[in-house]
């Protein structure tokens, strides 16, 4: 049906749009820590201004709590808004399980070309890139020891595993005094807390850091990391004998858990791989 036909003019189909549309997705968050969500946006207003820009959101517990639109229903609203092409860049740390769902949800759209960009640590290349910008919260070694908090899957047939494991073998190669560790999965929190331990690290390090590898470090941080209950990572830690602090950063007058998007450059990462995937796009 051509939109300039009689049925087209009829059902008054919108103007077709020449560049793509731009879709953020977030995972979202219901803590103050979304507010970290703005480095983003900003960005996008200024280094693509000529772009429509959509945002969707990818867990099923804050679209409900908040009515937020998920991916599904944003790139339904691009194609009825007339592109014909999309790009999908989520703000995601690392390809698993949600991001292979993105996948499967940018194929539900046969009008609409959609172009899904890699997510933070999606190359090893990347994974370098974002150490180099970290380490400059860890604790030198005379001071203390340093634990980089990881989200983990539950799923032990999830690929991403290979990431978790193989990012846990390079901080262990690259530092002397960091450790790695995920809420869910691998490598086990439970099982390095008990290595901790066993080789009685509290003897040679009295303080330990913890360094959320999470885009919004938001309720876990407040509750699986740093929270008052017994379970919590800083509970542990402390009843084993160290004195427990986690990376802290200021914005707009207000201190919060730093997550990777309060680190300068980890926007500039992002804004690359939107960059190469628009490039792709022009081609295809």
């Amino acid at each position: 049906m051509h939109q300039h036909g009689y049925i087209g003019r009829k059902m008054r189909l919108p103007k077709l749009e020449e560049k793509p549309a731009l879709v953020v997705a977030a995972f979202g968050s219901s803590t103050r820590a979304k507010a970290a969500m703005d480095f983003v946006d900003k960005r996008l207003e200024t280094e693509f201004a000529g772009y429509k820009k959509f945002w969707a959101y990818t867990s099923e517990i804050i679209r409900k709590k908040q009515g937020l639109p998920g991916l599904q229903e944003t790139l339904a609203r691009v194609e009825a808004a007339g592109f014909r092409k999309a790009v999908v860049q989520p703000l995601h740390v690392f390809p698993g399980t949600e991001y292979q769902q993105m996948a499967e949800t940018c194929e539900y759209f046969p009008g609409l070309r959609v172009f899904l960009s890699e997510t933070l640590l999606h190359r090893w290349d990347f994974v370098r890139e974002v150490l180099a910008e970290v380490q400059g919260e860890f604790l030198p070694a005379t001071k203390g020891l340093n634990l980089l908090a990881l989200h983990g899957t539950p799923l032990t047939a999830d690929p991403v595993n290979i990431v978790y494991l193989g990012l846990e073998r390079l901080v262990a190669d690259l530092y002397d005094n960091v450790l790695t560790a995920s809420i869910e999965g691998i490598p086990d929190h439970e099982a390095v807390l008990h290595r901790i331990n066993r080789q009685q690290l509290v003897d040679k390090y009295k303080y330990i850091k913890i360094i959320p590898m999470m885009y919004l470090a938001g309720l876990h941080a407040e509750e699986d990391l740093m929270g008052a209950e017994t379970e919590s990572w800083k509970s542990r830690l402390e009843s084993l004998g160290f004195t427990v602090s986690c990376a802290m950063t200021r914005h707009d007058g207000r201190e919060y858990f730093k997550g990777l998007a309060h680190y300068p450059r980890i926007t500039d990462f992002i804004m690359d791989r939107l960059h190469r995937t628009l490039r792709l796009a022009d081609y295809y």
